[in-house]
Protein backbone atom coordinates (compact mmCIF):
# COMPACT_ATOMS: atom_id res chain seq x y z
CA UNK A 1 0.00 0.00 0.00
CA UNK A 2 2.15 2.83 -1.28
CA UNK A 3 0.43 6.34 -0.49
CA UNK A 4 3.30 9.56 -1.65
CA UNK A 5 3.47 11.66 1.46
CA UNK A 6 5.31 14.84 1.28
CA UNK A 7 7.54 16.35 4.41
CA UNK A 8 6.69 19.63 5.86
CA UNK A 9 9.09 21.63 7.40
CA UNK A 10 7.62 23.05 10.95
CA UNK A 11 7.68 26.89 11.15
CA UNK A 12 6.08 29.87 12.41
CA UNK A 13 3.08 31.55 10.10
CA UNK A 14 0.18 33.54 10.16
CA UNK A 15 -2.95 31.44 9.97
CA UNK A 16 -6.22 32.76 8.50
CA UNK A 17 -6.24 36.11 6.11
CA UNK A 18 -5.91 39.93 6.24
CA UNK A 19 -9.12 41.72 6.39
CA UNK A 20 -8.01 43.22 3.03
CA UNK A 21 -8.19 39.60 0.96
CA UNK A 22 -11.43 39.51 -1.75
CA UNK A 23 -13.93 37.25 -0.31
CA UNK A 24 -12.54 37.28 3.36
CA UNK A 25 -14.68 35.35 6.00
CA UNK A 26 -14.85 36.59 9.53
CA UNK A 27 -14.08 33.50 11.14
CA UNK A 28 -10.40 34.14 9.13
CA UNK A 29 -9.07 36.40 11.50
CA UNK A 30 -5.07 35.95 11.70
CA UNK A 31 -2.86 34.75 14.56
CA UNK A 32 0.43 33.37 15.03
CA UNK A 33 0.69 29.21 14.79
CA UNK A 34 4.02 27.67 15.16
CA UNK A 35 3.90 23.96 13.56
CA UNK A 36 6.56 20.68 14.40
CA UNK A 37 7.62 19.04 11.48
CA UNK A 38 5.11 16.80 9.92
CA UNK A 39 4.13 14.70 6.58
CA UNK A 40 0.86 14.79 4.57
CA UNK A 41 -0.31 13.10 1.32
CA UNK A 42 1.09 14.18 -1.59
CA UNK A 43 -3.10 13.77 -3.11
CA UNK A 44 -6.41 13.14 -1.94
CA UNK A 45 -6.89 10.03 -0.82
CA UNK A 46 -7.57 8.24 -4.06
CA UNK A 47 -9.95 5.55 -5.27
CA UNK A 48 -7.95 2.81 -5.89
CA UNK A 49 -5.85 3.53 -2.20
CA UNK A 50 -9.54 3.31 -0.80
CA UNK A 51 -10.84 0.37 -2.12
CA UNK A 52 -7.47 -1.59 -1.48
CA UNK A 53 -8.19 -0.57 2.67
CA UNK A 54 -11.76 -1.11 2.78
CA UNK A 55 -12.85 -2.89 -0.03
CA UNK A 56 -15.47 -0.64 -1.10
CA UNK A 57 -16.13 2.24 -3.67
CA UNK A 58 -18.69 5.13 -2.07
CA UNK A 59 -17.63 7.11 -4.75
CA UNK A 60 -20.01 8.97 -7.17
CA UNK A 61 -17.75 9.44 -9.62
CA UNK A 62 -16.00 6.32 -10.42
CA UNK A 63 -12.05 5.88 -11.26
CA UNK A 64 -8.93 4.67 -9.41
CA UNK A 65 -7.27 8.06 -10.03
CA UNK A 66 -9.81 10.05 -8.94
CA UNK A 67 -9.99 11.14 -5.01
CA UNK A 68 -12.61 9.39 -3.10
CA UNK A 69 -15.62 10.86 -2.53
CA UNK A 70 -18.81 10.64 -0.31
CA UNK A 71 -17.07 9.90 2.32
CA UNK A 72 -17.78 10.90 5.84
CA UNK A 73 -15.39 12.20 8.51
CA UNK A 74 -16.52 9.02 10.76
CA UNK A 75 -15.64 7.22 7.33
CA UNK A 76 -11.93 8.62 7.44
CA UNK A 77 -11.26 7.45 10.89
CA UNK A 78 -12.60 3.92 9.88
CA UNK A 79 -9.96 3.53 6.80
CA UNK A 80 -7.05 5.34 8.97
CA UNK A 81 -7.30 2.83 11.55
CA UNK A 82 -7.34 -0.29 8.75
CA UNK A 83 -4.61 1.42 6.58
CA UNK A 84 -3.09 1.38 10.60
CA UNK A 85 -3.60 -1.66 11.23
CA UNK A 86 -2.38 -2.95 7.49
CA UNK A 87 1.17 -0.85 7.96
CA UNK A 88 1.56 -0.27 11.20
CA UNK A 89 2.23 3.35 11.18
CA UNK A 90 -0.15 6.62 12.82
CA UNK A 91 -1.69 8.04 10.13
CA UNK A 92 -4.15 10.79 10.95
CA UNK A 93 -5.98 13.28 9.60
CA UNK A 94 -4.38 16.84 9.56
CA UNK A 95 -5.19 19.14 11.84
CA UNK A 96 -6.69 22.50 9.72
CA UNK A 97 -3.51 24.00 10.62
CA UNK A 98 -1.25 21.89 9.49
CA UNK A 99 -3.56 21.78 6.41
CA UNK A 100 -3.52 25.35 6.12
CA UNK A 101 0.32 25.70 6.48
CA UNK A 102 0.61 23.11 3.96
CA UNK A 103 -1.25 24.59 1.65
CA UNK A 104 0.49 27.68 1.88
CA UNK A 105 3.73 26.42 0.88
CA UNK A 106 5.18 25.59 4.60
CA UNK A 107 8.39 27.89 4.99
CA UNK A 108 8.60 27.76 1.10
CA UNK A 109 5.16 29.65 0.97
CA UNK A 110 5.07 32.35 -1.63
CA UNK A 111 2.05 34.05 -0.24
CA UNK A 112 -0.09 33.17 -2.81
CA UNK A 113 -3.85 33.56 -2.50
CA UNK A 114 -4.54 29.67 -4.06
CA UNK A 115 -2.20 26.65 -3.06
CA UNK A 116 0.49 27.46 -5.06
CA UNK A 117 -0.61 30.11 -7.39
CA UNK A 118 -2.47 33.49 -7.76
CA UNK A 119 -4.34 32.05 -11.08
CA UNK A 120 -6.87 29.03 -9.71
CA UNK A 121 -6.82 27.55 -12.67
CA UNK A 122 -2.78 26.46 -12.40
CA UNK A 123 -3.53 24.62 -9.75
CA UNK A 124 -7.14 23.95 -8.88
CA UNK A 125 -10.51 21.95 -10.75
CA UNK A 126 -13.39 24.30 -9.56
CA UNK A 127 -16.64 24.69 -10.80
CA UNK A 128 -15.41 27.00 -13.96
CA UNK A 129 -12.94 24.50 -15.57
CA UNK A 130 -14.16 20.99 -13.85
CA UNK A 131 -17.01 20.13 -16.35
CA UNK A 132 -19.11 19.60 -12.91
CA UNK A 133 -16.94 16.31 -11.64
CA UNK A 134 -14.09 15.43 -10.18
CA UNK A 135 -11.12 15.38 -11.71
CA UNK A 136 -7.73 12.90 -11.67
CA UNK A 137 -5.39 13.57 -8.95
CA UNK A 138 -2.01 15.39 -9.59
CA UNK A 139 -2.90 17.10 -12.87
CA UNK A 140 -2.52 20.61 -11.88
CA UNK A 141 0.24 22.12 -11.28
CA UNK A 142 1.86 21.58 -7.35
CA UNK A 143 2.25 24.13 -4.33
CA UNK A 144 5.79 25.07 -3.31
CA UNK A 145 5.87 21.76 -1.17
CA UNK A 146 4.83 19.77 -3.97
CA UNK A 147 1.39 19.15 -2.93
CA UNK A 148 -1.35 18.63 -5.85
CA UNK A 149 -4.99 19.77 -5.33
CA UNK A 150 -5.04 21.65 -1.86
CA UNK A 151 -6.82 24.04 -3.53
CA UNK A 152 -10.44 22.57 -5.83
CA UNK A 153 -11.51 19.34 -6.65
CA UNK A 154 -12.67 17.81 -3.04
CA UNK A 155 -12.94 19.77 0.00
CA UNK A 156 -11.02 17.88 2.43
CA UNK A 157 -11.57 16.83 5.85
CA UNK A 158 -9.35 18.10 8.72
CA UNK A 159 -8.98 16.36 12.32
CA UNK A 160 -10.20 19.67 13.94
CA UNK A 161 -14.08 20.32 15.83
CA UNK A 162 -14.79 23.56 13.98
CA UNK A 163 -14.37 26.57 16.24
CA UNK A 164 -13.30 30.50 16.25
CA UNK A 165 -10.05 31.00 16.07
CA UNK A 166 -8.11 32.21 19.44
CA UNK A 167 -6.51 35.82 19.43
CA UNK A 168 -3.48 34.70 21.40
CA UNK A 169 -0.53 32.75 19.50
CA UNK A 170 -0.41 28.84 19.32
CA UNK A 171 1.57 25.97 18.97
CA UNK A 172 0.62 22.78 17.27
CA UNK A 173 -2.87 23.53 17.65
CA UNK A 174 -5.49 20.97 17.82
CA UNK A 175 -8.89 22.97 17.40
CA UNK A 176 -11.85 23.00 19.93
CA UNK A 177 -12.67 20.10 22.43
CA UNK A 178 -15.89 19.39 21.25
CA UNK A 179 -17.83 20.56 18.78
CA UNK A 180 -20.94 19.71 16.58
CA UNK A 181 -19.01 20.09 13.13
CA UNK A 182 -15.63 19.05 11.59
CA UNK A 183 -13.49 21.38 9.53
CA UNK A 184 -13.18 20.72 5.88
CA UNK A 185 -10.41 23.18 4.19
CA UNK A 186 -9.67 23.08 -0.20
CA UNK A 187 -12.81 24.08 -2.19
CA UNK A 188 -13.69 21.62 -4.59
CA UNK A 189 -15.31 21.05 -8.40
CA UNK A 190 -18.17 22.29 -8.04
CA UNK A 191 -17.20 25.70 -5.89
CA UNK A 192 -16.29 29.40 -6.85
CA UNK A 193 -13.04 30.78 -6.91
CA UNK A 194 -13.24 32.52 -3.59
CA UNK A 195 -14.28 29.51 -1.68
CA UNK A 196 -10.57 27.73 -2.85
CA UNK A 197 -8.73 30.26 -0.86
CA UNK A 198 -6.22 28.67 1.18
CA UNK A 199 -8.07 30.71 4.16
CA UNK A 200 -11.40 29.69 4.05
CA UNK A 201 -12.84 27.39 6.11
CA UNK A 202 -15.75 25.47 6.18
CA UNK A 203 -17.48 22.49 8.12
CA UNK A 204 -19.77 19.84 8.30
CA UNK A 205 -20.97 17.13 10.49
CA UNK A 206 -18.98 14.13 10.84
CA UNK A 207 -21.74 12.10 9.43
CA UNK A 208 -21.46 14.20 6.31
CA UNK A 209 -20.92 12.65 2.57
CA UNK A 210 -21.10 14.49 -0.64
CA UNK A 211 -19.52 13.85 -3.62
CA UNK A 212 -17.71 17.31 -3.31
CA UNK A 213 -16.03 16.05 0.24
CA UNK A 214 -12.88 13.43 0.12
CA UNK A 215 -9.55 13.94 2.74
CA UNK A 216 -5.87 13.38 2.85
CA UNK A 217 -3.95 11.84 5.61
CA UNK A 218 -1.12 13.22 7.57
CA UNK A 219 1.97 11.55 9.65
CA UNK A 220 4.10 12.28 12.09
CA UNK A 221 7.98 12.39 11.29
CA UNK A 222 8.62 9.56 14.29
CA UNK A 223 5.78 6.95 12.56
CA UNK A 224 8.35 7.28 9.00
CA UNK A 225 10.21 4.59 8.63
Amino acid sequence: MNIEMIFVQGGTFLMGSPESEAGRWNDERQHEVTLHDFYIGKYPVTQAQWVAVMGNNPSHFKGDDLPVENVSWNDTQEFIQKLNDLTGKAYRLPTEAEWEFAARGGTQSKGYLYAGSDDLNEVAWWYKNSNSRTRPVGRKKPNELGLHDMSGNVWQWCNDWYGDYPAEPQINPTGPDSGGYRVIRGGSWINVAQHCRSALRYDREPTYRDNYVGFRIALAPQSVG
